[in-house]
């Protein structure tokens, strides 16, 4: 986390959004609602399918603010104190870096940066201009990892993890998020994937991973499917399964936790408690709501002090055994993660 101090001199925050998607809507929902933010400008990224001129318009319309013709003029505004990113992954970095050098606290959807080094300066930049940077990773506020914390102590020691999420796409749409440079490897876009496992059960020791593309035209796949093994400090192994797209037939999400003495199975809303002497189902919080459960823990962070629940420096932990997985996809090598 950044080193400042709230709480807030002022009573109002005011809030650049960039971005113009779902979870870019979501949040603007979420300031909308909450009296200490006001929502004054939108922006979007001019030149990718993340938006464009007449969504702008729309959603500006529609939350009466005011809509700005490039994510650069949001951040150069002086009348902002915080901007939220809600856009394309690779953009992430440079925007954070931008709004974080012109003054403002920053709240950014994982991950922090496709880049590993970036990453690092803009969690050193957020403690130098003594400004809150915030990536969110609501995966950690949601019904899964919830039960999971609440019923690991009943299975024993653990030895195996396996984490799916499937989806098929007939046809797989001509998006950003289909995009090998603006979503950015699998595991890395998807970085929520990783992080709840790490979340949960510590550090890497190693990482294994093999990807394979079907390629449409120019930077676009059709679909992508990536495998990581991930071998824990504590001897834990754990397959990590991602793909989306035309070439899969069968959709999943699905979380299966191994220990010897039971098992948790967690399959899309159901769940299931595998012991020696009964199977039961046990009941999966909501996924609903968790933008808005994110933003108002980052004001009553800002303006109470209240501690959040992530930092940027654990997203960062995490982007390093994604960045693993890459290059241990490109090079077909076992990258250790220790020294």
């Amino acid at each position: 986390m950044s080193n400042y101090k709230p709480p807030l001199s002022t009573t109002i925050l005011r809030v650049g959004l960039v971005g113009t998607g779902y979870a870019a809507k979501l949040r603007a929902e979420a300031l909308r609602q909450d009296p200490r933010t006001d929502l004054i400008a939108i922006a979007s990224l001019a030149s990718s399918n993340a938006g464009n001129p007449e969504r702008i318009a729309a959603l500006a319309q529609e939350y009466t603010i005011e809509a700005m013709n490039s994510w650069q003029q949001l951040v150069a505004r002086d009348d902002l104190d915080i901007v939220v990113i809600s856009t394309i992954n690779q953009d992430h970095g440079k925007i954070a870096r931008a709004a974080l050098e012109g003054g403002k606290h920053v709240i950014v959807e994982y991950p922090l940066s496709v880049d590993v080094q970036e990453a690092e300066e803009l969690i050193a930049l957020a403690k130098t201009v003594n400004k809150l940077l915030h990536v969110e990773h609501i995966e950690l506020l949601g019904g899964w990892h919830q039960t999971l914390k609440q019923h690991l102590d009943q299975i024993g020691d653990l030895f195996y993890v396996r984490y799916s999420t499937l989806n098929p796409q007939h046809p797989s749409p001509r998006r950003w998020t289909y995009h090998h440079e603006k979503f950015g490897f699998p595991l890395i876009g998807a970085l929520s994937r990783l992080h709840r496992l790490i979340d949960l059960f510590g550090e890497v020791f190693t990482v294994n991973c093999h990807q394979r593309y079907w390629e449409t035209e120019s930077d676009y796949y059709q679909t992508c499917f990536c495998s990581a093994q991930l071998c824990f400090d504590s001897g834990l192994l754990a397959q990590v399964i991602y793909g989306k797209g035309e070439t899969l037939w069968q959709s999943e999400r699905k979380l299966e936790v191994h220990g010897e003495q039971g098992g948790i199975i967690l399959d899309g809303d159901t769940g299931m408690l595998v012991l020696a002497e009964e199977t039961k189902l046990i009941e999966i919080g909501t996924r609903r709501g968790l933008f808005a459960k994110d933003t108002t823990m980052v004001l009553d962070y800002l303006f109470d002090d209240i501690p959040l629940y992530i930092t940027p420096e654990k997203s960062l932990y995490t982007l390093k055994v994604a960045d693993a997985a890459r290059r241990a996809a490109t090079t077909g090598l076992t990258i250790f993660l220790k020294e």
